[in-house]
């Protein structure tokens, strides 16, 4: 009993993520992690460039973490009645559209990274006038696969249960947030369709100066304005739990993945920055209450509005397509290793790539590039590179590419970063944040709590009004114990290594010359597989041997 005093009110928080599910609870007094339940998810490529999910497993991984981690809590004597409020953070741009008659999705749910709709952005690019890209303007983004319209207009387009239950008007679209809190909040049974600033920003439909959703833009891309949610702030009572052990407890935060993870960061102030790695890497800047447009190829985005009546605070952001996405492919389709958690291990037995760069734009180049003719390539293989090599490589590919659009934020802003704050499920990997700190050249702070994105997500939802046990003025904000990496490389070898890299994107560009995905032949030469032809090259190169591990 004294031990449930001293807890006090405690806050949960749903983490939505591309490759996982967690839900987290923290004592909203000391910001301490309690305890937390993880499910991976399972991702589907139907064909070359596709990336899809199941919008109900995702809603039963939701569940299933709930239930496991209020049993945890019971094992430790802690009363899930001091749960006052959960918070939902999510993967940003997926697109889900569903059945408000019966809740049942109407397709997958099409990934961030799917890139079926390219030929869609080439003949939408067609239409915008070159004096006058209203798009980027009032959006913040470049035409791109990566956003939500573009994915929502395929499936008007290509999907006839989408259609005929637009036709019906029985059609709810939403990013994953929006799916999660209308079914959380009883879905068929009165749900809650709404979404929040941040996650309306990715769309592409969503005007970031009114903070309304746009005629114009809906118009433009033929989207009809009545399936879109209610658009509100990141931090108020949206609604109730309807089931499971939380039955009742109001869901009060909604932040999209990135925007999550600054204010756990609490980069509250013009200028502070962090660095996630995930799924991709999210480099995010807050810029204050102004939009700062870059000439650099970042994204101008939400960072977050915490209450109804607080302002919004905008964000300079790099996006990085693949990080941990590399790990997962290292182990899932070449079988180098068997868990994430390896790569370091093999890296380690190296401590070089040895000439080796791996470039992994399996979705094209995101910034600062934009560009979506790249494709995968590793190159400077020699018969002596094996798979340590490779593993190496890959965890160099993910510091480089922050490298690149660190180096775009500090010309955008004109002050460089003295530092980088890191968060993410990579960021326990040493040896990673160690060739991060010696390929930026300046040190890398990471929190002894990576959990940022969900505790961006809880202190969200507890500081809300209607429930009011999380504090986020300055003098309250919990203090946190911080690890810190040095360069420990010399500038001149850190900029030769860069300068090789980015010889290396150069040649993955224009790899895909005749790009027409969405017809889904899998017979076009230029839209096979590119690791078809890494893994055969790499087999004549190496020898199999190499690949196997067999000595």
């Amino acid at each position: 009993a004294a031990k449930k005093a001293v807890l006090g009110p405690l806050v949960g928080a749903v983490d939505q993520g591309t490759s996982s599910t967690r839900f987290l609870v923290f004592n909203s007094k000391t910001a301490e992690l309690l305890s937390h339940h993880q499910v991976e998810i399972k991702q589907e490529f139907p064909r070359e460039g596709w990336v899809e999910q199941d919008p109900k497993e995702i809603l039963q991984s939701v569940y299933e973490c709930i239930e496991k981690t209020c049993e945890k809590l019971g094992q430790l004597n802690i009363d899930i009645s001091n749960i006052k409020a959960i918070g939902v953070s999510n993967q940003r741009e997926t697109t889900v559209v569903w059945d408000k008659l019966t809740g049942e999705p109407l397709y997958n749910a099409v990934v961030w990274l799917d890139l079926r709709t390219q030929s869609t952005v080439e003949n939408l690019y067609k239409r915008i006038p070159g004096n006058n890209n209203f798009v980027k303007s009032k959006t913040g983004l470049p035409l791109s696969t990566y956003f939500s319209a573009v994915k929502l207009r395929w499936l008007l387009d290509n999907v006839r249960k989408v259609q005929k239950a637009v036709e019906e008007n029985r059609a709810l679209f939403g990013t994953i947030d929006s799916w999660l809190i209308w079914s959380l909040t009883g879905g068929v049974n009165g749900g809650v369709h709404c979404t929040d600033v941040t996650n309306a920003s990715r769309t592409m439909l969503f005007n970031i100066h009114s903070l309304e959703w746009d005629k114009e833009l809906c118009e433009f891309f033929g989207i009809p304005m009545e399936i879109l949610p209610n658009v509100r702030s990141s931090s108020e009572i949206y609604g109730l739990m309807k089931a499971g052990a939380l039955e009742g407890v109001p869901i009060s935060g909604c932040l999209g993945d990135q925007s999550a993870a600054l204010v756990g960061q609490m980069c509250f102030q013009d200028g502070q920055a962090k660095n996630t790695y995930g799924t991709g890497c999210f480099l995010l800047c807050n810029t204050g209450h102004k939009c700062v447009f870059s000439e650099h190829g970042l994204l101008t985005t939400v960072a977050y509005k915490l209450g109804r009546d607080k302002p919004v605070y905008y964000a300079l952001e790099g996006s990085v397509a693949i990080a941990g996405a590399v790990i997962r492919w290292l182990r899932d389709n070449l079988g180098i290793i068997k868990s994430s958690e390896e790569i370091e291990k093999l890296a380690k037995e190296v401590g070089t790539s040895y000439g080796c760069y791996f470039v992994p734009a399996f979705s094209g180049l995101y910034a600062p590039y934009w560009e979506p003719s790249a494709r995968g390539i590793i190159c400077g293989l020699t018969q002596f590179t094996n798979k340590c090599h490779i593993a190496f490589a890959a965890l160099e590919a993910v510091c480089f590419q922050t490298r690149e659009i660190l180096d775009a934020m500090n010309r955008d802003c004109g002050i460089p970063l003295s530092h980088l704050q890191v968060d993410g499920g990579m960021t326990s990997n040493k040896i990673l944040m160690q060739l991060q700190a010696d390929i930026l050249y300046i040190p890398v702070v990471k929190p002894s709590m990576p959990e940022t994105t969900a505790l961006g997500a809880a202190m969200a939802a507890g500081a809300a009004e209607g429930v009011g046990v999380w504090s986020l003025e300055p003098e309250d904000l919990s203090a946190v114990t911080m690890e810190r990496f040095e360069p420990q490389i010399n500038a001149e070898e850190s900029e030769i290594r860069y300068s090789t890299w980015k010889k290396a994107v150069m040649k993955s560009m224009g790899w895909v010359t005749t790009q027409s995905p969405e017809s889904g032949d899998p017979s076009i030469f230029c839209s096979l597989p590119l690791g078809i032809f890494i893994v055969s090259s790499m087999v004549m190169l190496i020898g199999a041997r190499y690949i196997s591990g067999i000595p």
